[in-house]
């Protein structure tokens, strides 16, 4: 008989499991965006991109087959290792003669990245009890957050100094390292407890019944108007900065290492300081505050402040967002019903990141047609915009239903 995973090892599990989402986001994300424009594409053509967010907008379609199949320890392994190979076949291709099939790869990529965070959502829900839930948010924020450091900041300095095939060569070597702790555990331990097998048809539309709880949808359109002012101008912070003159290497440090980390400042801020006070207080003060640090940037793309003051925005902005995300978050939390916990969360995931999706895609039309000064100030906007819309939205009526047992109690 197998025995409970002690909280040691409930640790190195999910911290090994959320390195690993952050990595290939962090890289496709931020990284891979600076070098296709390196490389001369333009900002239309790098907003193709967006399609490798798809499956992460997606997954919500085979979450409810992944939620049957729990966190048993050959899914994870298969889709661990399934990502190692795929940064191995990465590497095989050539940026400058395959675009397409880069982005045909990558989107394979996404699937498998993807479907991980389903399983690795669902798994830390059933290994944490109440007490260490706590706990399990600080490590899904602190390292996914480390994660993109690595695959946006380490793996953009060894193609500075390696090229193409050497970073990903880089990127499965890490990943690799990240599926040790899954070797090393019971499968028993962490395998879904036994229940009756759904019929295929409720599986296929498990997703839709969860939308259609009353609620779901609305808090899912105020997901999409909090998110999508901050999408479109964080989405094109690394094209706008190297169109700046800033140096791939420093671009690798700036938004791949020191943003992230002071990222990882913000969600440890962020945590304490939803804590604190009322949820409406967190997202009304974050929001807002997300967009005032929006401000810097589009200063800097009216000429104005150089490298100067774009290392004080990074810097800001790296830990306001972050702050605003654990609020954004938190919030998604209370909406999931515990009952349906993957289901659920992986539907208003799914949305908050094909916000990102369109954002990019609506920033790069504006860059490229009106410039980045029309682009920053429409983003700037629509973040305060979507931002009231929310809190008022909720002050008059809470949901789900769930929602008014947290949204203005102290």
């Amino acid at each position: 008989m197998s025995q409970p995973l002690s909280r040691a090892k409930k640790v190195v599990l999910l911290c090994s499991l959320y390195v690993a989402q952050g990595l290939p986001y962090g890289f496709f994300t931020i990284a891979l965006p600076i070098l296709l424009r390196k490389a001369g594409l333009s900002l239309t053509a790098i907003s193709a991109l967006s399609l490798l967010y798809l499956p992460w907008a997606l997954k919500f379609l085979w979450a409810p087959y992944l939620d049957q199949l729990g966190g048993r320890k050959a899914l994870l392994l298969s889709l661990q290792i399934s990502a190692v190979l795929g940064a191995v076949l990465l590497s095989q291709l050539d940026i400058d003669s395959g675009y397409i099939v880069v982005i045909a790869a990558a989107f394979a990529f996404n699937i498998v990245a993807a479907s991980q965070d389903v399983v690795t959502d669902g798994l830390a829900v059933r290994l944490l009890d109440p007490r260490e839930r706590g706990l399990g948010n600080g490590i899904q924020v602190g390292a996914y957050r480390v994660g993109m450091t690595l695959g946006a900041g380490l793996l953009l300095a060894v193609f500075d100094r390696a090229g193409w095939s050497t970073m990903f060569a880089c990127m499965a070597a890490l990943l690799a390292i990240t599926v040790i702790p899954v070797f090393m555990l019971d499968g028993a331990s962490i395998a879904r407890p036994s229940v009756a097998a759904p019929r295929f048809r409720e599986l296929a539309v498990g997703w839709l019944k969860r939308a259609l709880v009353p609620g779901m949808i609305g808090f899912a359109a105020l997901i999409f108007c909090f998110r999508f002012g901050d999408a479109m101008v964080s989405t094109l912070l690394g094209p706008f900065m190297s169109d700046q003159g800033v140096t791939t290497n420093t671009l690798a440090l700036m938004k791949g290492t020191v943003g992230n980390v002071t990222s990882i400042g913000g969600a440890i801020i962020g945590g304490w300081f939803v804590f604190k006070v009322r949820r409406r207080t967190a997202v009304l003060l974050a929001g807002l505050g997300q967009a005032v640090t929006f401000i810097p940037y589009w200063i800097a793309s009216l000429g104005i402040g150089g490298i100067e003051l774009l290392w004080g925005a990074t810097i800001v902005e790296g830990t306001v967002s972050t702050l605003a995300t654990v609020a954004l978050f938190t919030l998604m939390m209370d909406a999931s019903d515990p009952e349906h916990a993957g289901t659920d969360y992986t539907l208003l995931a799914s949305v908050y990141v094909l916000v990102g999706s369109l954002g990019q895609f609506s920033a790069a039309l504006i860059a490229d047609h009106a410039g980045y000064p029309a682009m920053f100030a429409t983003g700037i906007a629509l973040t305060v915009l979507g931002t009231l819309a929310l809190v008022f939205t909720l002050d008059r009526r809470p949901m789900p239903a769930r929602i008014a047992t947290v949204w203005a109690r102290a």
